[in-house]
C-alpha cells in the first residue's frame, strides 16, 4: 500500500466532502477527512470509507457493448461503437427531428462535467428536451424560489439561532457542510433551537429541541398551522414585510383564516406544540430552514416548498447572518425558470430545463407524432430511480434507439442498443456544480473543488469529454477545419485563444452549440496529457467571471473580466483542496433579488392553501399503510455503489415498521412480508423499529439492484422501490413524484396469493 495520502472528494452525496485516500494498487484502501479542504475542513462521514466498492465494482464496464437480436450483448471496438451510435442517432434525427431525441442524466452527485460534454452531443443533434434526477426532487422548490425571490436562497445553519429541517434528516443525508458537527453544536447550545418536522424519529429528531412528528402526507397542514399561528398571534416582522416584500395582503388574509387547532389535529399534532414551535421561530434572532425529499416527494409537494419558505420570509430572516442568503452559482444548476415550451406530448411544465421524470413514459408510449423516439442516458439509471419501473422499461423498449454511457451495467443499460463505458469518477478530472458555502460574521462564501484523477483510466474506458468529442465529430458538427485555428491560438496563450474563439464562433455560430467539445479538442492539449477532461471548466470560469466579477475580487482574484476567468480556472486546476470562488456581504442578497423585494403571494399556491380546508386526510381502506419508497439510511447513499457488501448493516434493505404494526401482523424483525401497492407487490424482510409511526413503513434507497456474484451469476439484492410506485402519482405543478407517500398494504407471507415473482436479469424484471 502506498504511504502517500492523495487529496480528492467524496462522491456519495451532494456535499462532496474533501477527503484524502491511500491506494493499494487500484484499490482505495484508506480514507480520512481532508483538514485542508476549504469547505469541509476535515469532516467526512463513515460512508466515504466504502468508496472502493464504487471504484472496483464487479460490474464495471471495460469495452463498448452492442445488443444482439436475442437481447445479449457483444463487445465491439470504440471506432465501431462511435460510428454506429452516431449513425443510429442521426437516423432518428433525420426521420423525426432532433427534438425526438431525449437526453436523461448528465452527472450524478460528483460528476457534473459529464453533463457539460453531453450537452454538445445533444445540441449537435438538434435535441431540445432533457431531464435528470433533480426533476424528481427539487424543481418544485426551484420554481417557488424563482416566483418568490428570483433566485435561490441557502441557509446559514452553522450560525442560525433556530435551524428548521422539514422532511430532512441531515444526520444521514447531509445537504450542507459539516452537518453532524453543526447539528451537535445547535443541540448542545441552550440558546439555540433545533426543530425537526418529520413523521419518523430520525437521528436528527433524536437530538432536536422540537420534533413535530406529523402524520405522513400532512406536512402542508402542519406548516399552515405554524404560519397561521405566526399571523394570528402577530409574530411576523411587519417592518421587514413593508420594506422587503410585496403583494402580501391576500396571503396574510388567508393565513388569518387558518383553523390552527383543526389543522394540527389533521396532522396528528398537539396544538400547543405547534404554537410553541411558531413562537420559537418568531423570537429567534436568525432562522435557517432546509426542506428535502420528505416533503418534496409527498402530497402537496410544491405547496410544501412555498409554506416552508414563508417561515423565514414572514419572520424577516433573509439577507443576514444565520438566515437565508443568495449565493453565487457556477452554472445556475438550481434554476426555477419555466421554459417557454412544454413537453411535446402532454404539454407538461418544464422547470429549469427539465421534463418531469414521471411523465417521460407518457412522452414515449403514445402514437403522438412528436413523441420521443430515441434516448441518450448518461451517468443515470432511470429504470431504477424513476417512478413505475415497469412502465419505464416498457418505454425504453418502445424507443427506436437507446445509448447508455456509464461505468457499470445498470438496469437501464440492459435495455440499451449500445453501452459505452466511461472512466470512473476517480480516473478523470471531475467536479460538482452544487456549490459548497460557508459563512463568517459578515460575509457568505462559495467554494468549488475540481477533483484530479487519482488512478489511470480503466483499460477500455474513456472520459466523457473524449466520448462526446468523438460523437460530435462523427455526427459532422465539428471538423478539423473548425479546430485547427483554435489549436494554433491556444498554443500562443489564453488571450490569443479567447480572441480566436470569439472570431470563429461569430463566423460559424453553429459551433457555439458544441462549445464544450470544441474546448476539449483545442484548449485541452495545453493542459497536459491526462488533464483534458477539465477543459470545459474554462468556459464556465469565463461566464462566472462575467456574472460575478466583484464576488471574485472579494475572494482574492484580480484583473479585468477575462483575466478573472483565467485566474479562476488556474486556481481550480491548482488547488486540490478546493478554492473560494466568491465572497459576498449579506447585503448582496438583496441585489440578487429583483427590485430587492420578495413576492409573497403565488396565486396557484395560495389557492391550493385555501383548498386545504376541504381536505380531510383519511386512511385508505384497501392500502392502509403509507410507504416511503427510498429512505436514506446509514447503509445507503446513491446507486453508483452497486455491490451489496458495502452495506453490511442492512444487506436485505429491510422494510422498517413500527412495533404496533408488527404485532398486529404477527411478524418480528427478520420475518418476511408482502408489500402490495396498486402497481405491484414484492416480498421483503422486516425490521421492527420504534422510529416509525404506526401505519408508516419505509424501504431504503440504493437497494434492489442486479449484481454479479464471484462466479458471475447475477442476483437481485433487496427491493427495487420503484417497482411499487406509480408515475401518475405526482405533484400537479412540478410533476415531482410521491415516492414518500405510496399507499400500500402489508401482509405476512403466506396470507396472500397476490404476489409477483422476481424475474431474471435477462427478462428485465425486478
Amino acid at each position: 500500500m502506498s504511504d502517500e495520502w492523495r487529496p480528492t472528494v467524496c462522491i456519495l452525496c451532494s456535499v462532496n466532502c474533501g477527503i484524502e485516500v491511500k491506494l493499494d494498487g487500484r484499490h482505495i484502501a484508506r480514507v480520512r477527512g481532508n483538514r485542508a479542504h476549504v469547505a469541509s475542513r476535515g469532516y467526512a462521514c463513515e460512508k466515504a470509507q466504502r468508496l472502493d466498492y464504487y471504484q472496483n465494482g464487479r460490474d464495471r464496464l471495460t469495452a463498448p457493448l452492442r445488443r444482439r437480436p436475442d437481447g445479449t450483448f457483444e463487445e465491439i471496438d470504440w471506432d465501431t461503437a462511435i460510428g454506429e451510435v452516431a449513425t443510429g442517432l442521426m437516423r432518428v434525427r433525420d426521420k423525426w427531428g432532433g427534438a425526438s431525441i431525449f437526453y436523461y442524466g448528465g452527472g450524478g452527485q460528483g460528476n457534473h462535467l459529464v453533463g457539460s460534454y453531453g450537452a454538445s452531443t445533444r445540441r449537435a443533434l438538434g435535441g431540445v428536451f432533457s431531464s435528470n434526477a433533480l426533476a424528481q426532487e427539487k424543481t418544485g422548490e426551484f420554481w417557488v424560489d424563482e416566483m418568490l425571490c428570483g433566485t435561490r436562497l441557502n441557509g446559514d445553519y452553522e450560525h442560525a439561532e433556530a435551524a428548521v429541517f422539514v422532511g430532512k434528516n441531515p444526520w444521514q443525508s447531509h445537504g450542507f457542510q459539516r452537518a453532524r458537527p453543526v447539528l451537535r453544536d445547535i443541540s448542545s447550545d441552550p440558546n439555540r433551537a433545533l426543530i425537526v418536522i418529520d413523521p419518523r424519529r430520525t437521528e436528527t429528531a433524536e437530538i432536536a429541541d422540537y420534533h413535530l412528528r406529523v402524520r405522513p402526507g400532512t406536512d402542508a397542514f402542519c406548516l399552515a398551522a405554524i404560519l397561521g399561528t405566526l399571523v394570528q398571534e402577530d409574530l411576523i416582522d411587519h417592518d421587514f414585510i413593508r420594506d422587503r416584500a410585496r403583494d402580501g395582503d391576500e396571503l396574510i388574509a388567508t393565513l388569518k383564516d387558518v383553523p390552527v387547532a383543526d389543522y394540527c389535529a389533521r396532522a396528528g399534532l398537539g396544538e400547543e406544540s405547534v404554537r410553541e414551535v411558531a413562537r420559537r421561530i418568531a423570537r429567534a434572532s436568525s432562522v435557517s430552514v432546509y426542506e428535502d425529499l420528505g416533503i418534496e416527494q409527498s402530497l402537496h409537494s410544491t405547496l410544501n416548498s412555498y409554506l416552508e419558505k414563508l417561515l423565514f420570509v414572514l419572520t424577516g430572516n433573509v439577507g443576514k447572518r444565520g438566515g437565508m442568503n443568495a449565493g453565487t452559482s457556477l452554472i445556475g444548476l438550481a434554476s426555477g425558470r419555466v421554459a417557454a415550451y412544454t413537453s411535446p406530448v402532454g404539454g407538461h411544465r418544464i422547470i429549469g430545463g427539465m421534463v418531469p421524470c414521471n411523465v417521460i413514459p407518457d412522452e414515449i408510449l403514445t402514437d403522438h407524432p412528436k413523441r420521443f423516439r430515441a434516448m441518450i442516458i448518461e451517468s443515470a439509471n432511470p429504470v431504477h430511480s424513476v417512478a413505475d419501473s415497469a412502465r419505464m422499461r416498457e418505454a425504453l423498449e418502445a424507443l427506436e434507439f437507446v445509448v447508455c454511457i456509464d461505468v457499470a451495467m445498470t438496469e437501464s443499460a440492459r435495455l440499451a442498443n449500445y453501452v459505452l463505458p466511461a472512466s470512473s469518477q476517480y480516473e478523470k478530472w471531475e467536479a460538482t456544480f452544487f456549490g459548497a458555502s460557508f459563512e463568517t460574521d459578515t460575509t457568505t462564501a462559495n467554494t468549488f473543488t475540481l477533483r484530479a484523477p487519482i488512478l489511470d483510466p480503466q483499460p477500455g474506458t474513456l472520459a466523457e469529454g473524449e466520448i462526446h468529442s468523438r460523437l460530435v465529430r462523427a455526427i459532422g458538427a465539428m471538423t478539423d477545419e473548425d479546430v485547427a485555428p483554435l489549436r494554433a491560438a491556444a498554443a500562443r496563450g489564453r488571450g490569443a485563444f479567447a480572441t480566436e474563439l470569439q472570431r470563429l464562433v461569430s463566423e460559424r455560430p453553429q459551433l457555439a452549440a458544441v462549445m464544450t467539445v470544441l474546448l476539449y479538442e483545442t484548449l485541452a492539449p495545453t493542459l497536459g496529457a491526462g488533464n483534458e477532461n477539465a477543459a470545459s471548466l474554462w468556459g464556465v470560469s469565463q461566464n462566472f467571471a462575467r456574472r460575478y466579477p466583484e464576488s471574485l475580487r472579494r475572494a482574492g482574484f484580480s484583473g479585468e473580466a477575462h483575466e478573472l476567468g483565467d485566474a479562476l480556472f488556474d486556481a481550480m486546476l491548482k488547488n486540490r483542496s478546493g478554492v473560494v470562488i466568491s465572497v459576498d456581504p449579506y447585503a448582496e442578497t438583496w441585489r440578487r433579488i429583483p427590485d430587492g423585494r420578495i413576492n409573497l403571494t403565488i396565486s396557484e399556491l395560495t389557492n391550493e392553501l385555501k383548498s386545504l380546508r376541504d381536505e380531510h386526510p383519511t386512511r385508505n381502506a384497501e392500502f392502509p399503510f403509507v410507504l416511503s419508497a427510498g429512505q436514506r439510511r446509514s447503509s445507503t447513499a446513491n446507486t453508483i455503489i452497486r455491490d451489496p457488501q458495502w452495506r453490511p448493516k442492512d444487506p436485505a434493505g429491510a422494510l422498517w415498521m413500527s412495533p404496533i404494526d408488527a404485532s398486529e401482523l404477527g411478524v418480528e424483525s427478520g420475518g418476511r412480508v408482502l408489500v402490495v401497492t396498486k402497481r405491484a407487490s414484492t416480498e421483503t424482510v422486516v425490521e421492527v423499529t420504534d422510529s416509525m409511526l404506526p401505519g408508516h413503513v419505509a424501504l431504503p434507497n440504493g437497494s434492489g439492484l442486479w449484481y454479479p456474484d464471484r462466479e458471475g451469476q447475477e442476483f437481485l439484492h433487496g427491493v427495487p422501490p420503484n417497482e411499487l410506485t406509480a408515475s401518475e402519482d405526482r405533484d400537479w405543478i412540478a410533476g415531482t413524484p410521491f415516492h414518500k407517500h405510496v399507499p400500500a398494504r402489508i401482509e405476512r407471507v403466506g396470507l396472500s396469493t397476490e404476489r409477483i415473482e422476481h424475474k431474471s436479469a435477462a427478462d428485465g424484471g425486478i
